[in-house]
Protein backbone atom coordinates (compact mmCIF):
# COMPACT_ATOMS: atom_id res chain seq x y z
CA UNK A 1 0.00 0.00 0.00
CA UNK A 2 1.37 3.40 -0.89
CA UNK A 3 0.19 6.98 -0.64
CA UNK A 4 0.32 9.30 -3.61
CA UNK A 5 1.37 12.81 -2.67
CA UNK A 6 -0.83 15.65 -3.93
CA UNK A 7 0.51 17.38 -7.03
CA UNK A 8 -0.60 20.13 -9.39
CA UNK A 9 0.28 19.99 -13.06
CA UNK A 10 2.71 22.69 -14.27
CA UNK A 11 0.31 24.04 -16.89
CA UNK A 12 -2.70 24.23 -14.63
CA UNK A 13 -4.27 27.43 -13.45
CA UNK A 14 -4.17 28.18 -9.78
CA UNK A 15 -7.53 29.88 -9.06
CA UNK A 16 -10.08 27.82 -7.17
CA UNK A 17 -12.76 28.68 -9.72
CA UNK A 18 -12.80 30.69 -12.87
CA UNK A 19 -14.28 31.16 -16.33
CA UNK A 20 -15.62 27.99 -17.91
CA UNK A 21 -13.13 28.35 -20.76
CA UNK A 22 -10.20 28.08 -18.39
CA UNK A 23 -8.07 24.95 -18.65
CA UNK A 24 -6.77 23.42 -15.45
CA UNK A 25 -5.98 20.10 -13.85
CA UNK A 26 -6.58 19.48 -10.17
CA UNK A 27 -4.98 16.54 -8.37
CA UNK A 28 -5.95 16.59 -4.68
CA UNK A 29 -4.77 14.01 -2.16
CA UNK A 30 -6.20 10.52 -2.66
CA UNK A 31 -9.55 9.77 -1.13
CA UNK A 32 -9.68 7.54 1.93
CA UNK A 33 -12.68 5.61 3.23
CA UNK A 34 -13.11 3.44 0.15
CA UNK A 35 -11.17 0.36 -0.89
CA UNK A 36 -8.66 0.72 -3.68
CA UNK A 37 -6.90 3.33 -5.76
CA UNK A 38 -7.97 5.19 -8.86
CA UNK A 39 -8.51 8.54 -10.48
CA UNK A 40 -11.59 10.42 -11.57
CA UNK A 41 -11.05 12.44 -14.76
CA UNK A 42 -13.77 14.95 -15.61
CA UNK A 43 -13.70 16.73 -18.97
CA UNK A 44 -15.69 19.91 -19.44
CA UNK A 45 -16.22 21.79 -22.69
CA UNK A 46 -18.31 24.94 -23.18
CA UNK A 47 -19.83 24.59 -19.74
CA UNK A 48 -20.88 20.95 -20.22
CA UNK A 49 -19.40 17.78 -18.75
CA UNK A 50 -18.42 15.69 -21.76
CA UNK A 51 -16.90 12.76 -19.88
CA UNK A 52 -16.35 11.33 -16.41
CA UNK A 53 -13.95 8.41 -16.21
CA UNK A 54 -13.47 6.35 -13.09
CA UNK A 55 -9.95 5.16 -13.81
CA UNK A 56 -9.05 2.05 -11.83
CA UNK A 57 -5.34 1.50 -12.26
CA UNK A 58 -4.54 -1.13 -9.64
CA UNK A 59 -3.08 -4.21 -11.32
CA UNK A 60 -5.42 -7.17 -11.79
CA UNK A 61 -4.85 -10.14 -9.48
CA UNK A 62 -5.84 -12.87 -11.96
CA UNK A 63 -8.01 -14.94 -9.64
CA UNK A 64 -9.96 -16.32 -12.59
CA UNK A 65 -6.73 -17.46 -14.26
CA UNK A 66 -5.27 -19.08 -11.14
CA UNK A 67 -8.49 -21.07 -10.61
CA UNK A 68 -7.99 -22.88 -13.91
CA UNK A 69 -6.51 -26.30 -13.35
CA UNK A 70 -7.60 -26.39 -9.70
CA UNK A 71 -9.94 -28.96 -8.20
CA UNK A 72 -13.65 -28.15 -8.09
CA UNK A 73 -13.50 -28.18 -4.28
CA UNK A 74 -11.06 -25.25 -4.12
CA UNK A 75 -12.93 -22.12 -5.34
CA UNK A 76 -14.72 -21.41 -2.02
CA UNK A 77 -11.43 -21.05 -0.17
CA UNK A 78 -9.49 -19.38 -2.99
CA UNK A 79 -12.12 -16.79 -3.91
CA UNK A 80 -12.68 -15.88 -0.25
CA UNK A 81 -9.24 -14.28 -0.42
CA UNK A 82 -10.45 -11.75 -2.98
CA UNK A 83 -11.85 -9.55 -0.22
CA UNK A 84 -11.31 -9.37 3.52
CA UNK A 85 -14.66 -7.65 4.11
CA UNK A 86 -17.00 -9.78 1.99
CA UNK A 87 -15.31 -13.21 1.81
CA UNK A 88 -18.57 -15.04 2.56
CA UNK A 89 -20.13 -13.56 -0.57
CA UNK A 90 -17.36 -15.02 -2.72
CA UNK A 91 -17.58 -18.37 -0.95
CA UNK A 92 -21.34 -18.64 -1.33
CA UNK A 93 -21.42 -17.63 -4.99
CA UNK A 94 -18.65 -20.13 -5.71
CA UNK A 95 -20.45 -22.87 -3.81
CA UNK A 96 -23.69 -22.21 -5.66
CA UNK A 97 -21.94 -22.45 -9.03
CA UNK A 98 -19.96 -25.61 -8.21
CA UNK A 99 -22.94 -27.35 -6.62
CA UNK A 100 -24.99 -26.59 -9.73
CA UNK A 101 -22.41 -28.55 -11.71
CA UNK A 102 -22.47 -31.39 -9.17
CA UNK A 103 -26.25 -31.51 -9.38
CA UNK A 104 -26.85 -31.11 -5.66
CA UNK A 105 -28.88 -28.68 -3.59
CA UNK A 106 -27.93 -27.98 0.01
CA UNK A 107 -31.15 -27.63 1.99
CA UNK A 108 -32.42 -27.67 5.58
CA UNK A 109 -30.22 -26.67 8.52
CA UNK A 110 -27.03 -26.65 6.41
CA UNK A 111 -28.62 -24.11 4.06
CA UNK A 112 -29.84 -22.08 7.03
CA UNK A 113 -26.26 -21.87 8.27
CA UNK A 114 -25.21 -20.37 4.95
CA UNK A 115 -27.86 -17.66 5.25
CA UNK A 116 -26.85 -17.15 8.87
CA UNK A 117 -23.16 -16.60 8.17
CA UNK A 118 -24.12 -14.26 5.33
CA UNK A 119 -26.15 -12.21 7.82
CA UNK A 120 -22.96 -11.85 9.85
CA UNK A 121 -21.15 -10.50 6.80
CA UNK A 122 -23.89 -8.00 6.05
CA UNK A 123 -23.69 -6.74 9.63
CA UNK A 124 -19.93 -6.29 9.73
CA UNK A 125 -19.64 -4.85 6.22
CA UNK A 126 -22.56 -2.44 6.49
CA UNK A 127 -21.38 -1.33 9.95
CA UNK A 128 -17.91 -0.59 8.60
CA UNK A 129 -19.34 1.46 5.76
CA UNK A 130 -22.00 3.33 7.74
CA UNK A 131 -20.04 4.24 10.87
CA UNK A 132 -16.46 4.59 9.63
CA UNK A 133 -16.65 5.37 5.92
CA UNK A 134 -19.93 7.16 5.20
CA UNK A 135 -21.08 8.97 8.36
CA UNK A 136 -17.91 11.13 8.54
CA UNK A 137 -19.09 12.85 5.35
CA UNK A 138 -22.30 13.98 7.04
CA UNK A 139 -20.50 15.11 10.20
CA UNK A 140 -17.85 17.11 8.35
CA UNK A 141 -15.04 14.77 9.45
CA UNK A 142 -12.08 13.60 7.38
CA UNK A 143 -11.99 10.07 8.77
CA UNK A 144 -13.57 7.52 11.04
CA UNK A 145 -10.88 8.33 13.60
CA UNK A 146 -11.92 11.98 13.57
CA UNK A 147 -15.55 10.95 13.95
CA UNK A 148 -14.58 8.77 16.91
CA UNK A 149 -13.00 11.80 18.57
CA UNK A 150 -16.05 14.01 18.08
CA UNK A 151 -18.77 11.33 18.52
CA UNK A 152 -17.13 8.50 20.49
CA UNK A 153 -20.36 6.82 21.60
CA UNK A 154 -21.70 6.71 18.04
CA UNK A 155 -18.57 4.96 16.77
CA UNK A 156 -18.46 2.63 19.79
CA UNK A 157 -22.00 1.52 19.01
CA UNK A 158 -21.08 1.00 15.38
CA UNK A 159 -18.12 -1.15 16.34
CA UNK A 160 -20.44 -3.23 18.52
CA UNK A 161 -22.54 -4.00 15.43
CA UNK A 162 -19.42 -4.92 13.46
CA UNK A 163 -18.21 -7.13 16.30
CA UNK A 164 -21.54 -8.98 16.40
CA UNK A 165 -21.21 -9.72 12.70
CA UNK A 166 -17.58 -10.82 12.99
CA UNK A 167 -18.39 -13.07 15.95
CA UNK A 168 -21.20 -14.73 14.00
CA UNK A 169 -18.83 -15.31 11.09
CA UNK A 170 -16.31 -16.85 13.48
CA UNK A 171 -18.75 -19.27 15.07
CA UNK A 172 -20.23 -20.46 11.79
CA UNK A 173 -17.34 -19.91 9.38
CA UNK A 174 -14.40 -20.75 11.59
CA UNK A 175 -12.87 -17.25 11.68
CA UNK A 176 -14.04 -13.69 11.05
CA UNK A 177 -11.88 -13.01 7.98
CA UNK A 178 -11.56 -15.48 5.12
CA UNK A 179 -13.70 -18.19 6.84
CA UNK A 180 -12.60 -21.78 6.27
CA UNK A 181 -15.57 -23.92 7.37
CA UNK A 182 -17.70 -23.85 4.20
CA UNK A 183 -17.26 -26.67 1.71
CA UNK A 184 -18.90 -28.04 -1.41
CA UNK A 185 -21.95 -29.90 -0.14
CA UNK A 186 -22.27 -28.11 3.19
CA UNK A 187 -19.85 -27.58 6.07
CA UNK A 188 -16.78 -29.23 7.55
CA UNK A 189 -18.29 -28.74 10.99
CA UNK A 190 -21.70 -27.53 12.11
CA UNK A 191 -21.86 -25.43 15.30
CA UNK A 192 -24.04 -26.77 18.09
CA UNK A 193 -27.16 -24.96 19.21
CA UNK A 194 -25.62 -23.54 22.39
CA UNK A 195 -22.71 -21.95 20.47
CA UNK A 196 -25.21 -20.00 18.43
CA UNK A 197 -27.58 -19.15 21.26
CA UNK A 198 -24.74 -17.43 23.11
CA UNK A 199 -24.75 -14.84 20.31
CA UNK A 200 -28.34 -13.69 20.81
CA UNK A 201 -27.51 -10.87 23.23
CA UNK A 202 -24.96 -9.32 20.85
CA UNK A 203 -27.32 -9.66 17.90
CA UNK A 204 -30.23 -8.09 19.77
CA UNK A 205 -28.02 -5.14 20.67
CA UNK A 206 -26.83 -4.88 17.05
CA UNK A 207 -30.45 -4.83 15.85
CA UNK A 208 -31.36 -2.06 18.28
CA UNK A 209 -28.26 0.02 17.44
CA UNK A 210 -29.00 -0.30 13.73
CA UNK A 211 -32.59 0.87 14.27
CA UNK A 212 -31.41 3.83 16.37
CA UNK A 213 -28.82 4.72 13.74
CA UNK A 214 -31.44 4.64 10.99
CA UNK A 215 -33.54 7.16 12.94
CA UNK A 216 -30.45 9.32 13.56
CA UNK A 217 -29.37 9.18 9.91
CA UNK A 218 -32.85 10.08 8.69
CA UNK A 219 -32.28 13.57 10.09
CA UNK A 220 -29.05 14.17 8.17
CA UNK A 221 -28.74 16.73 5.38
CA UNK A 222 -28.80 14.79 2.09
CA UNK A 223 -27.66 16.46 -1.13
CA UNK A 224 -30.09 16.12 -4.02
CA UNK A 225 -29.39 13.35 -6.53
CA UNK A 226 -31.59 11.10 -8.60
CA UNK A 227 -30.17 8.08 -10.37
CA UNK A 228 -32.15 6.74 -13.32
CA UNK A 229 -30.30 3.51 -14.10
CA UNK A 230 -32.27 0.25 -13.85
CA UNK A 231 -31.88 -1.63 -10.57
CA UNK A 232 -30.74 -5.27 -10.59
CA UNK A 233 -30.86 -7.63 -7.60
CA UNK A 234 -31.74 -11.15 -6.59
CA UNK A 235 -35.38 -11.84 -5.81
CA UNK A 236 -36.66 -14.75 -3.74
CA UNK A 237 -40.39 -15.18 -3.07
CA UNK A 238 -41.17 -14.83 0.61
CA UNK A 239 -37.64 -13.83 1.67
CA UNK A 240 -35.31 -10.87 1.36
CA UNK A 241 -32.86 -12.42 -1.10
CA UNK A 242 -29.33 -12.87 0.18
CA UNK A 243 -27.78 -16.23 -0.63
CA UNK A 244 -30.09 -17.43 -3.40
CA UNK A 245 -32.77 -16.32 -5.83
CA UNK A 246 -33.44 -15.27 -9.40
CA UNK A 247 -31.96 -12.15 -10.96
CA UNK A 248 -34.60 -9.47 -11.39
CA UNK A 249 -34.41 -6.03 -13.01
CA UNK A 250 -36.73 -3.08 -12.54
CA UNK A 251 -36.90 -2.95 -16.35
CA UNK A 252 -38.85 -6.18 -16.25
CA UNK A 253 -36.65 -9.21 -16.82
CA UNK A 254 -36.51 -12.09 -14.34
CA UNK A 255 -33.86 -14.72 -15.07
CA UNK A 256 -32.06 -17.62 -13.43
CA UNK A 257 -28.37 -17.16 -12.55
CA UNK A 258 -27.59 -19.60 -15.39
CA UNK A 259 -28.92 -16.97 -17.82
CA UNK A 260 -26.62 -14.23 -16.54
CA UNK A 261 -24.45 -14.12 -19.65
CA UNK A 262 -27.54 -13.63 -21.82
CA UNK A 263 -28.51 -10.44 -19.97
CA UNK A 264 -25.19 -8.76 -19.14
CA UNK A 265 -22.06 -7.94 -21.13
CA UNK A 266 -18.55 -7.01 -19.93
CA UNK A 267 -16.57 -4.24 -21.62
CA UNK A 268 -12.90 -3.36 -21.45
CA UNK A 269 -12.28 0.39 -21.35
CA UNK A 270 -8.82 1.92 -21.79
CA UNK A 271 -8.88 3.92 -18.54
CA UNK A 272 -9.67 1.02 -16.19
CA UNK A 273 -8.21 -2.35 -15.29
CA UNK A 274 -11.66 -3.37 -14.05
CA UNK A 275 -14.09 -4.64 -16.67
CA UNK A 276 -17.34 -2.72 -16.83
CA UNK A 277 -20.66 -4.54 -17.09
CA UNK A 278 -23.75 -3.27 -18.86
CA UNK A 279 -27.07 -4.68 -19.92
CA UNK A 280 -26.92 -6.30 -23.35
CA UNK A 281 -28.29 -3.10 -24.91
CA UNK A 282 -25.31 -1.15 -23.51
CA UNK A 283 -27.10 0.62 -20.67
CA UNK A 284 -25.59 0.94 -17.22
CA UNK A 285 -27.39 -0.60 -14.26
CA UNK A 286 -26.99 -0.49 -10.50
CA UNK A 287 -26.79 -3.28 -7.95
CA UNK A 288 -26.54 -3.02 -4.17
CA UNK A 289 -28.71 -1.80 -1.28
CA UNK A 290 -30.84 0.62 -3.33
CA UNK A 291 -31.55 -2.13 -5.87
CA UNK A 292 -32.35 -4.75 -3.23
CA UNK A 293 -34.66 -2.38 -1.40
CA UNK A 294 -36.45 -1.40 -4.61
CA UNK A 295 -37.08 -5.01 -5.60
CA UNK A 296 -37.53 -6.70 -2.23
CA UNK A 297 -38.70 -4.20 0.40
CA UNK A 298 -41.94 -6.12 0.98
CA UNK A 299 -40.01 -9.16 2.21
CA UNK A 300 -37.89 -7.39 4.82
CA UNK A 301 -38.26 -8.69 8.36
CA UNK A 302 -41.14 -6.92 10.14
CA UNK A 303 -38.72 -5.05 12.43
CA UNK A 304 -36.82 -3.73 9.41
CA UNK A 305 -40.02 -2.77 7.57
CA UNK A 306 -41.16 -0.85 10.63
CA UNK A 307 -37.89 1.09 10.80
CA UNK A 308 -38.12 1.93 7.10
CA UNK A 309 -41.69 3.15 7.60
CA UNK A 310 -40.73 5.21 10.66
CA UNK A 311 -37.97 7.09 8.81
CA UNK A 312 -40.03 7.64 5.66
CA UNK A 313 -38.00 5.31 3.47
CA UNK A 314 -40.06 3.97 0.57
CA UNK A 315 -39.12 1.91 -2.48
CA UNK A 316 -37.75 2.80 -4.88
CA UNK A 317 -35.27 5.14 -3.19
CA UNK A 318 -33.23 6.76 -5.97
CA UNK A 319 -31.08 9.25 -4.08
CA UNK A 320 -27.73 7.45 -3.58
CA UNK A 321 -26.84 9.76 -0.68
CA UNK A 322 -29.74 8.13 1.18
CA UNK A 323 -28.30 4.67 0.62
CA UNK A 324 -26.96 4.95 4.18
CA UNK A 325 -30.58 4.64 5.36
CA UNK A 326 -31.08 1.46 3.37
CA UNK A 327 -27.91 -0.03 4.81
CA UNK A 328 -29.17 0.72 8.33
CA UNK A 329 -32.47 -0.98 7.53
CA UNK A 330 -30.59 -3.95 6.09
CA UNK A 331 -28.56 -4.19 9.31
CA UNK A 332 -31.82 -4.39 11.26
CA UNK A 333 -32.96 -7.10 8.86
CA UNK A 334 -29.70 -9.07 9.06
CA UNK A 335 -29.70 -9.08 12.87
CA UNK A 336 -33.39 -9.99 13.03
CA UNK A 337 -32.98 -12.74 10.46
CA UNK A 338 -29.94 -14.13 12.30
CA UNK A 339 -31.94 -14.27 15.55
CA UNK A 340 -34.77 -16.09 13.75
CA UNK A 341 -32.41 -18.65 12.24
CA UNK A 342 -30.67 -19.26 15.57
CA UNK A 343 -33.99 -19.73 17.37
CA UNK A 344 -35.09 -22.37 14.84
CA UNK A 345 -31.69 -24.04 14.44
CA UNK A 346 -31.10 -27.75 14.63
CA UNK A 347 -27.68 -29.17 13.90
CA UNK A 348 -27.44 -30.73 10.42
CA UNK A 349 -26.50 -34.39 10.48
CA UNK A 350 -24.36 -34.90 8.50
CA UNK A 351 -22.99 -31.38 8.04
CA UNK A 352 -22.30 -32.06 4.33
CA UNK A 353 -23.80 -34.19 1.59
CA UNK A 354 -21.82 -35.99 -1.14
CA UNK A 355 -20.86 -33.81 -4.08
CA UNK A 356 -19.23 -35.98 -6.76
CA UNK A 357 -17.43 -34.18 -9.61
CA UNK A 358 -19.08 -33.88 -12.99
CA UNK A 359 -18.36 -32.20 -16.30
CA UNK A 360 -20.41 -29.10 -16.91
CA UNK A 361 -20.89 -25.40 -16.40
CA UNK A 362 -22.49 -23.90 -13.31
CA UNK A 363 -23.56 -20.41 -12.29
CA UNK A 364 -23.99 -18.96 -8.81
CA UNK A 365 -25.29 -15.56 -7.73
CA UNK A 366 -25.64 -14.09 -4.25
CA UNK A 367 -26.05 -10.61 -2.77
CA UNK A 368 -22.76 -9.31 -1.44
CA UNK A 369 -23.23 -6.26 0.80
CA UNK A 370 -22.31 -4.07 -2.18
CA UNK A 371 -24.53 -5.90 -4.67
CA UNK A 372 -24.97 -8.85 -7.00
CA UNK A 373 -21.98 -11.21 -7.23
CA UNK A 374 -21.97 -13.78 -10.02
CA UNK A 375 -19.62 -16.74 -10.52
CA UNK A 376 -19.41 -19.16 -13.44
CA UNK A 377 -17.24 -22.29 -13.58
CA UNK A 378 -16.69 -25.03 -16.17
CA UNK A 379 -15.23 -28.38 -15.06
CA UNK A 380 -14.27 -31.65 -16.69
CA UNK A 381 -15.43 -35.10 -15.61
CA UNK A 382 -12.92 -35.36 -12.75
CA UNK A 383 -13.73 -31.90 -11.41
CA UNK A 384 -10.78 -29.93 -12.80
CA UNK A 385 -11.71 -26.31 -13.42
CA UNK A 386 -11.36 -25.44 -17.10
CA UNK A 387 -12.72 -21.90 -16.97
CA UNK A 388 -13.77 -19.38 -14.33
CA UNK A 389 -15.56 -16.04 -14.52
CA UNK A 390 -16.32 -13.71 -11.59
CA UNK A 391 -18.47 -10.58 -11.87
CA UNK A 392 -18.07 -8.49 -8.68
CA UNK A 393 -20.53 -5.72 -7.75
CA UNK A 394 -18.13 -2.82 -8.27
CA UNK A 395 -17.35 -3.86 -11.84
CA UNK A 396 -21.08 -4.03 -12.50
CA UNK A 397 -21.67 -0.63 -10.87
CA UNK A 398 -18.71 1.21 -12.37
CA UNK A 399 -20.55 2.54 -15.45
CA UNK A 400 -23.49 3.70 -13.31
CA UNK A 401 -21.12 5.45 -10.88
CA UNK A 402 -19.51 7.31 -13.78
CA UNK A 403 -22.91 8.42 -15.05
CA UNK A 404 -23.90 9.52 -11.54
CA UNK A 405 -20.69 11.54 -11.23
CA UNK A 406 -21.24 13.17 -14.61
CA UNK A 407 -24.61 14.44 -13.50
CA UNK A 408 -23.36 15.61 -10.10
CA UNK A 409 -20.49 17.59 -11.63
CA UNK A 410 -22.74 19.09 -14.30
CA UNK A 411 -25.13 20.42 -11.65
CA UNK A 412 -22.30 21.91 -9.58
CA UNK A 413 -19.86 23.35 -12.13
CA UNK A 414 -19.76 26.67 -10.33
CA UNK A 415 -18.33 25.17 -7.15
CA UNK A 416 -14.67 25.85 -6.38
CA UNK A 417 -12.36 22.96 -7.19
CA UNK A 418 -11.94 21.88 -3.57
CA UNK A 419 -15.67 21.76 -2.89
CA UNK A 420 -16.38 19.96 -6.16
CA UNK A 421 -13.70 17.39 -5.37
CA UNK A 422 -15.20 16.70 -1.95
CA UNK A 423 -18.63 16.33 -3.53
CA UNK A 424 -17.26 13.83 -6.05
CA UNK A 425 -15.65 11.85 -3.24
CA UNK A 426 -18.95 11.79 -1.34
CA UNK A 427 -20.76 10.67 -4.49
CA UNK A 428 -18.37 7.76 -4.95
CA UNK A 429 -18.60 6.75 -1.29
CA UNK A 430 -22.37 6.48 -1.59
CA UNK A 431 -21.82 3.39 -3.69
CA UNK A 432 -19.24 1.86 -1.32
CA UNK A 433 -16.98 0.64 -4.13
CA UNK A 434 -14.71 -2.27 -3.29
CA UNK A 435 -11.92 -1.88 -5.82
CA UNK A 436 -9.39 -3.92 -3.87
CA UNK A 437 -8.36 -4.43 -0.29
CA UNK A 438 -6.22 -1.27 -0.41
CA UNK A 439 -7.38 1.99 1.15
CA UNK A 440 -6.93 4.83 -1.32
CA UNK A 441 -9.03 5.61 -4.33
CA UNK A 442 -9.46 8.99 -5.87
CA UNK A 443 -7.56 11.81 -7.43
CA UNK A 444 -9.57 14.27 -9.52
CA UNK A 445 -8.49 15.84 -12.80
CA UNK A 446 -10.86 18.58 -13.92
CA UNK A 447 -10.05 20.17 -17.25
CA UNK A 448 -11.89 22.87 -19.17
CA UNK A 449 -11.35 22.99 -22.93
Amino acid sequence: MHRTEPTRSLDSATPEAGPKSQTRTLTPPPLTRVEGEGRLIVRIRDGKVTDAQLAIFEPPRFFEALLRGRAYTEPPDITARICGICPVAYQMSALAAIEAICGIDVTGPAADLRRLVYCGEWLESHALHVFLLHLPDFYGQDSGVDLARSCPELVRRGLAVKKAGNTLMSVVGGRPIHPVNARVGGWYRAPDRMELRRLTGELERARDIAADTARLAAGLDFPDDDIRQPFVALHQPGAYAIERGRIRCTDGFDIAPAEYDDAFVEHQVPWSNALQSTLVDGRAYLTGPLARFALNAATLAPAAREVARAIGLQPPERNPYRSILVRCVEMVHAATEALRLIDAYTEPDPPAIPAPPRAGTGHGATEAPRGLLHHRYTTDAVGTILDAKIDPPTAQNQRAIEEDLRGVVQRHLDLPDQELTLLCERTIRNHDPCISCATHFLTLDRTHD
